[in-house]
């Protein structure tokens, strides 16, 4: 039963990575005050960015990094129609998702089916020894050892920091943040640029460790999944990390039982994330009253003059 068990849940580690990645960073632009629906968007972009740079300078390190800074430019745009001109924060991010796939559609098609080197598993040494968990979370990419950081790194930044407090304090109440003394549109400016640049981070996880190859489509609706998950989480990282792996763990589900040769119809295996995340919703909605979710939210607040 360990052989089967072992296996699935060691990819449902590595399904759930680039799912934490988006989710952290679409809760650091809320946790600002900002909507960002155009995770999926720069999911895509991300990926294909990444990809390009580990394919032509074969440094997927280089490629890792490069994504995030395409995530965080394609979030500067947002920040700046949201923040700066007081768009609507959920056209934005709608018109941000069609941008990106777009882009990447336009611009990815000469690497279709492409490989890149990209990050293989790696056993830890001493900790990849542990009885069971060693096999499932120290048996993963480098990548994957970063994402085991970045959750507790997110909780002291904003506990533990001014920083982090004063982007609260803007996503909670910019006009008290701002008699302060802070400067809440540089700390909006700052919360979406951070979380455009995890977020990119997830989609360079998708081509360079995920798949090691390019195709059109590589995102599949995982930015929507975290959007989701950041309420399901109630904009906690602790509980994001628990709802990454859930989520993570139903798509390595699904395609152990295609590859299996189940008589279920795909369509019907491939729907089992988005059920989960109606389930998720609902789940969230019944406990509203234990979330985090920051007053201000969605929330345009007046350029300082």
């Amino acid at each position: 039963m360990q052989e089967l068990i072992v296996p699935l849940l060691n990819a449902t580690v590595q399904s759930g990575t680039p799912i934490l990645f988006a989710t952290l960073g679409e809760m650091m632009t809320e946790k600002g005050g900002v909507l960002n629906l155009g995770v999926e968007g720069i999911l895509s972009f991300s990926a294909l960015a990444a990809f390009v740079t580990g394919y032509t300078t074969g440094c997927p390190w280089l490629g890792f990094v490069m994504g995030g800074f395409a995530g965080l430019l394609l979030a500067m745009v947002h920040g700046f129609v949201c923040i700066s001109c007081l768009g609507n924060q959920v056209v934005s991010g709608l018109a941000l998702t069609i941008l990106g796939l777009g882009l990447t559609r336009f611009l990815g098609t000469p690497y279709i089916g492409l490989a890149t080197t990209g990050f293989e598993k790696e056993a830890l040494p001493f900790f990849s020894s542990i009885p069971f968990l060693g096999d499932i979370f120290f048996r993963q990419d480098a990548l994957v050892y970063v994402s085991y950081l970045i959750p507790v790194l997110f909780w002291f930044f904003f506990r533990r920091t001014s920083l982090g407090m004063a982007v609260t304090a803007t996503g909670e109440y910019p006009a008290a943040a701002a008699a302060a003394g802070l400067k809440p549109v540089l700390l909006r400016y700052f919360a979406v640029a951070m979380g455009g640049f995890l977020i990119g981070l997830g989609g360079a996880y998708l081509s360079l460790a995920y798949t090691h190859l390019w195709t059109n489509g590589l995102s599949g609706g995982r930015g929507w999944i975290a959007v989701a998950l950041v309420i399901f989480a109630f904009w906690r990282p602790g509980r994001a990390v628990l709802g990454a792996y859930l989520f993570g763990g139903v798509m390595a589900f699904q395609l152990r039982l295609q590859a299996s040769g189940t008589n279920v119809p795909s369509s019907i295996l491939l729907s089992l994330p988005y059920a989960l995340t109606i389930i998720a919703l609902v789940f969230s909605a019944w406990k509203r009253k234990h979330s985090d979710m920051p007053a201000a939210l969605g929330t345009n607040i007046e350029p300082e003059g």
